[in-house]
């Protein structure tokens, strides 16, 4: 009958893989609970609609801990969501290659005692890309399922010229000031 307190658990209101890799790599515990959030319709600016976001996922999930973020690349105020399918995927990447673009990555964070919003941006530049490489990321799906089409973490990081800012900002959690966050409020990994 051990007494003591129990181990605080992070709920991750996502269900983002690389997130919860990012903070499984950390050492943290979590409890994932992919919140029922809809990401569509609500006409906002890239950097306001990932704030938005983030924090209408992280109020729905029930928790004294909770993480949630919202990632949303920015193309001259155009936002770029997930593609709806290949043929998507491929007009995002026409659209990207050889331009710059931002990368806004919104997290809410709830703590016993507040909740902290936080916007990131980083600025990512894409080589010019001819339509046979086009084709080859499209034809590996692996963009379908990430903001822009793209994952500069996997075979994404092919297309890539260069980042300016926080690469995991990019990935879609910006760790350190999440770590920090976390370390500072008495959350261990």
């Amino acid at each position: 009958m051990g007494g003591g307190t129990p181990p605080l658990v992070l709920t991750l209101a996502s269900g983002s893989p690389r997130r919860r890799a990012l903070l499984e790599a950390l050492g943290y515990p979590l409890r994932v609970v992919p919140p029922k959030v809809a990401e569509e319709g609500l006409g906002l600016p890239p950097r306001e609609l990932a704030r938005e976001l983030a924090q209408a996922k992280g109020e729905s999930v029930p928790g004294e801990w909770v993480l949630a973020a919202d990632t949303v690349v920015d193309l001259d105020g155009q936002v770029l969501g997930k593609p709806r399918d290949r043929e998507e995927n491929r007009i995002f990447l026409q659209l990207l290659s050889g331009r710059a673009h931002r990368v806004h990555t919104a997290f809410y964070l709830r703590t016993p005692g507040e909740a902290v919003v936080e916007v990131h941006t980083a600025r990512v530049r894409f080589r010019s890309l001819s339509q046979e490489e086009i084709a080859w990321y499209v034809d590996s799906g692996e963009g379908l399922d990430k903001a822009g089409g793209y994952g500069a973490q996997g075979l994404g990081m092919a297309l890539l010229a260069g980042v300016e800012g926080d690469f995991y900002t990019v990935v879609g959690l910006p760790v350190a000031r999440v770590f920090a966050l976390l370390w500072e409020r008495g959350f261990r990994p």
